[in-house]
């Protein structure tokens, strides 16, 4: 019998604590590492030659919406093919359970208007086989699963559950309700929930407009969540935060201080973490630093607060697939409503482009050309926003108008140019300010969300390519600790994101040279052909979650080890 199920050799080992990494060797037995060492004996059942290769923890990403993707995509792309191997869904206060069955189609929508999941893949996509958020893990853990997933428990369902219409109003809960929710949140938490989110943010909203349930709770009624999740001892507190939104100030912010002030008193009266996303904005540049400073006060005072951003900017795409910068012309509408094949047909024809030309000249794009990026450049996706690669840029050296320009390039890609524009972190410098301090945790992918607009999963070989290897701004160690260890530890995800005997045998072996990030393309894959984003890299060669073979180079393997993760405390 061999001594090893998977021994992985000679590789740069790079195990997530930020130690120093060191060539070894690492010995696999069923879903556990049991040993990392120079030149282990013995034999195994496959062996991974990954010599002048890193070998480290699979990646763990903390905010994602694959709550339903999960269901008809267990591979959960794009993720998987960036070395994820561990996803928390649940975030923003956007969940599936508790749910009654009179709720499905109100929780369906509402995560197809906050999240952009659309809400008939939802309905259709998901067996929708229960009642609780303990029975809704259950059904997760029943699921065909590429990485290990858990989940947080939503403020929206909860709200839905227990007050039913009266969820939508601003009228704070009444004592009953309160019992029925914080009842629920408990029994989340004994079945394995990770936490709670909620929503603060006004950007969040109902089909019909309104702000989702939540938005405009009293601090009172999340430090009875928080009084929850500390007697038992686990979770995590997750926002989407109101912070700046009705305050032209970057300075004298008085209510984003109230903002992180209650978040910093849920996280002293609960002993748990609480974790928000913050962003830099063009319109309130310095603000992202305010409120860091914010945080650090609150955790001098005894609490745990811990921002998390991107690493790069966050911006809306624009493909032939799609939406194009010029749609308020009407000949450009037209083309966005052929089908896909015949899009290019339409390029093709000259006195089709003169048209789509003519329109875009006289119906100027509302957007400023110079911030709409072109991410298809040799050797992959761009994502720095350098001005050059701005469509408004390209046209300037090509002599052309910019609708002519795009549709150049559309001709010479056959279709497959897509562009950025950026409205979130839009200066990389404040990305890169935001990701040194300490405080900070990297976040906010979104997988799963926004999957026709935004495409931020691919997030981790961003990270990796651009500001570890090309801008050389972090060690390898310290870049691959704060995807593994860090977003672990925040979650309380227990023996995930370290390369040490003892730990599950999440790994990913990386060609670091050949790490690279194409541009995303476009699919026609969800249930009822809804289409999306997806993004794939190159240099991955095997990804293993739970000691089996997961991605071997960019490919599935047909393999689903997934494991539902729960938080420490569970029954």
């Amino acid at each position: 019998m061999a001594d090893f199920d998977v021994l992985i050799r000679g590789g740069t080992v790079v195990d997530g604590t930020g130690a120093p990494g060191r060539i070894a060797d690492v010995g696999i037995v069923g879903d556990r590492v049991v040993a990392v060492e120079l030149d282990l004996p013995g034999t195994a059942t496959r062996i991974i030659d990954a010599t002048g290769k890193l070998v480290t923890p699979g990646f763990v990403d903390i905010h994602t919406h694959l709550d339903a993707q999960i269901a008809w995509d267990p591979k959960a792309s794009s993720s998987c093919y960036h070395g994820v191997t561990s996803v928390v869904m649940g975030n923003c206060g956007v969940t599936f359970a508790p749910c009654k069955p009179e709720d499905r189609e109100y929780l369906a929508e509402l995560m197809e208007s906050v999240e952009d999941i659309p809400r008939e893949a939802i309905l259709s996509g998901l067996p929708w086989d229960w009642v609780t958020y303990g029975e809704y893990l259950e059904s997760v853990g029943r699921m065909r699963k590429g990485p290990n997933v858990g989940g947080m428990v939503g403020h929206c369902a909860l709200r839905q559950y227990a007050m039913g219409a009266r969820s939508m109003e601003k009228d704070e809960p009444t004592a009953d309700d309160m019992t029925v929710m914080t009842g629920l949140l408990a029994e989340a938490l004994r079945a394995g929930a990770l936490g709670f989110s909620t929503s603060r943010t006004y950007l969040h909203k109902v089909p019909d407009g309104r702000p989702v349930p939540g938005t405009f709770a009293e601090p009172e009624e999340l430090y009875a969540f928080a009084d929850v999740l500390g007697r038992h001892g686990a979770g995590v507190f997750e926002s989407a935060s109101r912070l700046g939104e009705g305050e032209r100030d970057s300075v004298d912010t008085p209510k984003t201080r109230a903002e992180v002030a209650w978040m910093g008193e849920v996280s002293r009266r609960s002993g748990r973490p609480v974790s928000f996303g913050l962003t830099q904005h063009d319109s309130r540049p310095d603000l992202y630093r305010r409120i860091i400073a914010m945080a650090k006060e609150e955790n001098e005072s005894g609490a745990v607060v811990r921002p998390q951003t991107t690493a790069r900017s966050v911006g809306i795409l624009f493909s032939l697939d799609t939406r194009t910068p010029f749609d308020r012309a009407p000949s450009w509408r037209e083309l966005r409503g052929l089908i896909n094949g015949k899009k290019l047909m339409a390029l093709r024809d000259a006195a089709t482009r003169a048209r789509l030309i003519e329109e875009a000249d006289f119906h100027k794009p509302s957007l400023d050309l110079n911030q709409v990026f072109v991410l298809n450049q040799p050797g992959g996706a761009r994502y720095d926003l350098d001005p050059e690669h701005s469509l408004a840029a390209v046209a300037h050296r090509r002599g052309i108008s910019a609708a002519a320009a795009y549709i150049e390039l559309l001709l010479e890609t056959d279709g497959e140019v897509v562009c950025s524009w950026p409205f979130l972190n839009q200066q990389l410098d404040a990305v890169e300010e935001m990701l040194d301090d300490p405080l900070v945790t990297l976040g906010l992918a979104d997988a799963g969300a926004h999957v026709g607009q935004i495409l931020d999963a691919s997030q981790p070989t961003f990270f990796l390519t651009y500001w570890v290897r090309e801008r050389q701004r972090w060690s390898i160690e310290e870049a691959v600790r704060r995807l593994t260890s860090d977003t672990a530890d925040l979650f309380g995800i227990v023996d995930r994101g370290r390369l040490q005997p003892g730990s599950f045998a999440d790994v990913n072996v990386i060609d670091w040279d050949g790490l690279q990030l194409p541009a995303p393309t476009y699919a026609y894959d969800f249930p009822h052909g809804a289409g999306r984003y997806v993004q794939g890299a190159q240099g991955y060669d095997f990804t293993l979650v739970n000691g089996q073979v997961f991605m071997d180079h960019g490919e599935h393997t047909g393999v689903f080890a997934g494991a539902l993760l729960k938080n420490g405390a569970a029954t």
